[in-house]
């Protein structure tokens, strides 16, 4: 029951916290580790609670993804699919105590993404670079992968990487960051349903609630600016970063 009851609230605050920031699975993924959850299987099991509310957000954003048209949606979808499979594979394949030493150096990764990304974003400047589609192949090829093997601020790293591409509309570029961030997670999700060990229970209640915070993100937004919640939530990660490398260290 103390499992069911943290995976909920950590639903809500990561529901919550991706509807006006990004980042969600920062909270849900130590948080399920708090239950006593092993690293890998929390890892799957925040996955598949998350996914629901990705494609809901892409649908949501259904026509800033349809102005997405300097490059063609397939381009984008196809090698984010298999990285994300072969991500979830790689994951499988990882013993626990290497995803123990592998994880903080991600959580860091990540964090750092969280907290800089979009200061990068707003200082990358390609007007008129040519768009190489080979390239970003390969980027989405390889951030799918990272997604589907772990993902922390994944999204914030394809924007900037888009950008730096040569991709200029910010508003279709953060409706596709939603569709991407899902495609990540699709075949991930199918092949931990089938070969790993997900704690559906658990993830089932966390999906819930972090629908339930979704929806309760969208006010919040109304009562404190993207921004401030942003610091808020980076000095969280930050802290959530130390402890995970006296875990996996100390």
């Amino acid at each position: 029951m103390t499992q069911l009851l943290i995976a909920a609230l950590a639903g809500l605050l990561g529901g919550a916290a991706n509807a006006v920031a990004g980042g969600g699975s920062f909270i849900t993924f130590p948080a399920l580790i708090l239950t006593g959850m092993p690293p890998v299987a929390a890892n799957q099991t925040s996955s598949v609670a998350l996914l629901p509310g990705g494609l809901a957000s892409s649908w949501a954003y259904r026509s800033e993804i349809r102005s997405f048209d300097q490059v063609a949606l397939p381009v984008m979808v196809v090698p984010t699919l298999l990285g994300g499979g072969t991500g979830a594979a790689l994951l499988l394949l990882t013993p626990s105590r290497a995803f123990d030493l592998i994880i903080p150096w991600l959580v860091l990764i990540g964090a750092l993404t969280f907290a800089f990304g979009k200061r990068l974003q707003s200082r990358l400047n390609t007007n008129g670079k040519p768009i190489r589609l080979g390239a970003i192949r390969i980027f989405q090829f390889v951030l799918g992968t990272y997604g589907g093997y772990f993902g922390g601020a994944v999204g914030i790293m394809m924007m900037a990487g888009w950008m730096l591409f040569g991709l200029t509309d910010i508003r279709a570029m953060n409706g596709m960051k939603t569709l991407m961030l899902a495609a990540t997670k699709i075949v991930a999700v199918l092949v931990f349903a089938f070969f790993g060990h997900v704690y559906w229970i658990v993830a089932l209640c966390l999906a819930v609630a972090a629908a339930v915070g979704g929806y309760a993100g969208a006010f919040m937004t109304k009562l404190i600016s993207a921004e401030a919640l942003r610091t808020v939530i980076s000095g969280a990660f930050f802290v959530v970063t130390a402890a995970f490398f006296y875990r996996g260290y100390g």
